[in-house]
């Protein structure tokens, strides 16, 4: 069985001017244990609502999303967090780092949702992804960089089954960028975890052997879909 299996997953959201659009509509996809798989999205089609269907932060209209064996569509709020702690990484466009809280307290926040906090392994992430040294900053004393690698060191931290990351080095320049998606797929085969990434970038896109065109999986969406 795959870690990952959509089928028949749709979604739809209200228009402005009254009845629904057909966001998502995707008959198939499914992404293997410690698979790399990207994701060719651009803006308004529908990525950021697909990864979070997946990670169970949002449901869908119709449809089975099944994740380890579980089919969350079946779950309650509170049971689809419980999954998403144990079993999901997410690495944000945005980072959504607390800003309140230096680099080791994210990552000691992200697993405090897991099985708990445990600061040598926190401390070990941390030198991991080459930022040992700036474990007492807080996010704004960080470089955009910087806080990328606080970001890739959370979500690695409950070693999930799955990472996603939604346009992860859409904010770093082409060298910065290319250096956090080597980061990011070698520390997800260092603790087994899949990933599946969402990128409009075609250099980030051409590094990866399975790659899918969202707006292609997503055609009845994109072809004016009305509910």
């Amino acid at each position: 069985m795959a870690l990952l299996q959509l089928s028949n997953l749709i979604k739809r959201y209200p228009k402005p001017e009254g009845g629904k659009q057909v966001v998502l509509d995707i008959s198939s996809l499914q992404v293997e244990a410690g698979e790399q798989v990207a994701l060719e999205g651009s803006s308004g089609s529908g990525k950021t609502t697909l990864l979070n269907i997946i990670a169970g932060i949002l449901t869908p209209d119709s449809g089975s999303v099944q994740l380890a064996g579980h089919e969350l569509t079946k779950l309650s709020e509170s049971a689809r967090d419980r999954l998403r702690a144990v079993h999901i990484g997410y690495v944000f466009q945005t980072f959504n780092l607390l800003q309140g809280y230096t680099a080791l307290e994210n990552v000691l926040l992200g697993m405090a949702f897991g099985s708990g906090q445990d600061l040598d392994r926190a401390h070990a992430l941390l030198e991991r992804v080459g930022i040992a040294d700036k474990a007492s900053h807080l996010p704004s004393q960080l470089s955009v960089g910087q806080q990328q690698r606080v970001a890739i060191a959370r979500a690695v931290a409950n070693r999930p089954s799955l990472l996603l990351a939604d346009e992860p080095t859409g904010n770093l320049d082409a060298g910065m960028a290319q250096q956090a998606l080597a980061l990011l797929r070698e520390t997800c085969e260092e603790v087994g975890a899949a990933i599946l990434l969402v990128s409009h970038d075609p250099a980030v896109l051409d590094s990866f052997e399975s790659r899918h065109s969202l707006t292609e999986l997503n055609r009845a969406a994109h072809g004016g879909g009305v509910a």
